[in-house]
């Protein structure tokens, strides 16, 4: 009489190596992310602002005694691709240092601030007050007028940047939660303030040091000693 052994499932099998070798790959995402999204946040906050004190627009100043060419930069047509990026630059830092739904709220800046870089970049790098202010100064004649305005690469490097301040907010809003935190702040709020407010601490009446601890929390260093 001979026995039988079921045979292996093989759908079962491959289905638990399939799991086995997803679980390296979901475990690693978060930190690719992570490094992706402060590569990007600290490339694209630095390109807006780089981009800020570059030449956007060229054009002629047109008077009567003739033309002059002027020039404007990117901070003197508008102002707000290099002030998100600052934000932005600030929210990527902020977001290691909250916890929960407030990182929630600090990521969804980041993604409003590359937004906002790369809006004000496009839309606002044709704007002709600029150049019309810095022809006033060289023909100095208030009423005179630009011809065509000529762009540079500039406002679109600064959206450039404004792309990649967006893409490190999205990636904070889908991993963030699981990224890791500043270790003070982790610290603090793995401990709550009502517990470290009353543990017992511990005096020495020998040591100026506790002496003087004591007396800051409010406490009377003298009390049950001999």
């Amino acid at each position: 009489m001979t026995s039988s052994t079921p045979a292996p499932d093989a759908d079962g099998a491959h289905g638990a190596e399939g799991a086995d070798a997803q679980a390296p790959a979901r475990s690693r995402a978060p930190r690719t992310a992570l490094g992706i999204a402060l590569l990007c946040g600290a490339v694209g906050a630095a390109l807006a602002l780089v981009a800020a004190g570059q030449t956007w627009s060229e054009s002629t100043a047109e008077f009567a005694q003739g033309q002059v060419p002027v020039r404007a930069k990117g901070g003197d047509v508008t102002g707000l691709p290099s002030a998100l990026a600052l934000v932005g630059l600030a929210a990527l830092v902020a977001v290691f240092a909250v916890r929960r739904a407030t990182r929630f709220v600090v990521a969804s800046l980041l993604t409003l601030s590359g937004a906002g870089v790369i809006a004000s970049a496009l839309l606002g790098a044709d704007d002709t007050g600029a150049l019309t202010e810095e022809a006033a100064k060289t023909s100095g004649l208030t009423g005179s007028t630009v011809g065509a305005v000529e762009l540079t690469a500039w406002p679109y490097i600064s959206a450039v940047g404004g792309a990649l301040l967006l893409v490190a907010g999205l990636l904070a809003l889908r991993y963030s939660r699981v990224w890791p935190s500043m270790s003070g702040s982790a610290r603090y709020e793995r401990t709550p303030l009502r517990q470290r407010a009353t543990r017992p601490q511990r005096f020495d009446p020998d040591r100026p040091e506790d002496l003087w601890k004591a007396l800051d929390r409010g406490e009377d260093p003298t009390h049950g000693t001999a």
